[in-house]
């Protein structure tokens, strides 16, 4: 399965995937309204990007982590912050505690569970008014990206991944609208709330392919088309872009109350 290649790279996973933007992890302590005596429940913390701040607030976190590797670099992550753990299991298979959540939380990895089981798993660990949160990631136009940068890119994949869409281009923030039907279906949430946070972050050529080499449909690529499509996207950056990129993101926080 795809999500199982993250623990291939969990050292370059953890290097080359950026922090949540502030912002965004303040909007979710506020708005769950965590402190110090809070339980959190995270599902595929990857390596801790999100877990670490929501550990310096003192919660009693338990983190749910199918990737071995992964696990590991998040617990030597976590090791000052003696209220947080991490469990080696796939969310689908963890047998949930008796004692119920104030939060859980999944960020970038919710649609990698099993969809039948996700949301009713996750609602069942909540406390009543405890928040489901999940944490949404999507590559958008800004930053370096404009249009001879896209068309070079562009040119990269179509010779070295031939399944990529002709033509393809990032998307504008706006036409990205999350769907919440999933959490508004359930039965036992609250009306789903949505916030969004940009960033941008820059990357040499070299940080940039560290990144690439996380991303699921990379990894599925075979050695040769994925050697030769680097290599171009090294040739782009160092020769026709100044030596670095700039990559934005949009991140989209949703969040869902457990219904009394």
């Amino acid at each position: 399965m795809l999500r199982d290649t993250f623990d291939e790279v969990a050292e370059v996973y953890d290097r080359a995937r950026p922090a949540y933007p502030a912002p965004l992890v303040e909007a979710l302590i506020r708005g769950a309204g965590l402190t110090p005596d809070s339980r959190v429940l995270e599902v595929g913390p990857g390596t801790g990007q999100l877990t670490v701040p929501l550990a310096r607030l003192g919660c009693r976190i338990t983190a749910v982590e199918l990737g071995p590797a992964l696990a590991a670099v998040t617990r030597r992550k976590l090791r000052p912050f003696p209220n947080a753990r991490v469990e080696l299991s796939a969310f689908e298979e963890w047998s949930l505690p008796t004692e119920p959540f104030d939060l859980v939380v999944s960020a970038t990895a919710f649609h990698w569970i099993d969809p039948a089981v996700r949301v009713p798993r996750a609602t069942a660990a909540l406390a009543l008014g405890g928040t489901l949160a999940l944490v949404t990631t999507e590559h958008v136009a800004g930053g370096s990206w404009d249009q001879d940068f896209c068309d070079r890119i562009q040119r990269c994949y179509e010779r070295w991944d031939p399944p990529t869409v002709p033509g393809l281009r990032m998307p504008q923030e706006s036409e990205l609208i999350p769907d919440t039907g999933e959490l508004d279906r359930s039965g036992r949430l609250d009306a789903a709330r949505v916030r969004s946070f940009a960033q941008e972050n820059t990357y040499s050529a070299p940080e940039y392919l560290d990144l690439l080499r996380t991303f699921s449909n990379h990894r599925a690529m075979d050695t040769t088309a994925l050697t030769g499509l680097l290599h171009c996207v090294t040739d782009l950056i160092d020769n026709h872009n100044g030596g670095s990129v700039t990559k934005r993101t949009l991140h989209h926080l949703i969040t869902a109350r457990r219904a009394a």
